[in-house]
C-alpha cells in the first residue's frame, strides 16, 4: 500500500514498512512542516494512507469534511513499536483504508470508522 507517515511518527519506521512491502513515504524528510490540513491534502493527491499519532487529522477528516485517502491513528506505541502496529492495521483493514476508512489502532483493540 502506499502510505504517507506524518512527522510525529518515528522515521525508523520506514524500514520496516518498506520490507513489508509498502511503499512509503516520511514527511519528517520534507524541508518543513506544512501543517496538518496540507499533509492531509498531500497524502490525499498522491493515493496515500496517512499513518500518525495525531487525532486531529481525523478531526480534519470527520467534522470538517476534507478528503483522505484513509488514515491510521496509532495511539500509545513506542517509536519501535509503532512500524508493526501499522502492519498489523493494514494487513487487517487495508481494503477498508483504501477506500477512505479511519483506523485507530490502540494496545489489544482497533476502532475503524468506515
Amino acid at each position: 500500500m502506499r502510505l504517507l507517515l506524518d512527522t510525529c511518527v518515528w522515521g525508523g519506521a520506514l524500514n520496516p514498512l518498506a520490507s513489508a512491502g509498502h511503499d512509503v513515504i516520511w514527511a519528517g524528510h520534507w524541508a518543513t512542516d506544512p501543517g496538518d490540513a496540507v499533509i492531509l491534502e498531500q497524502a490525499f493527491a498522491a493515493s496515500r494512507i496517512l499513518v500518525t499519532l495525531d487525532k486531529d487529522f481525523g478531526e480534519l477528516a470527520v467534522l470538517h469534511g476534507q478528503s483522505h485517502a484513509g488514515i491510521v491513528r496509532l495511539v500509545d506505541w513506542s517509536a519501535l513499536e509503532q512500524a508493526e502496529a501499522c502492519i498489523r492495521a493494514l494487513d487487517r483493514y487495508g481494503a477498508e483504508l483504501q477506500r477512505g476508512a479511519l483506523v485507530t489502532v490502540e494496545r489489544g483493540r482497533f476502532r475503524i470508522r468506515r
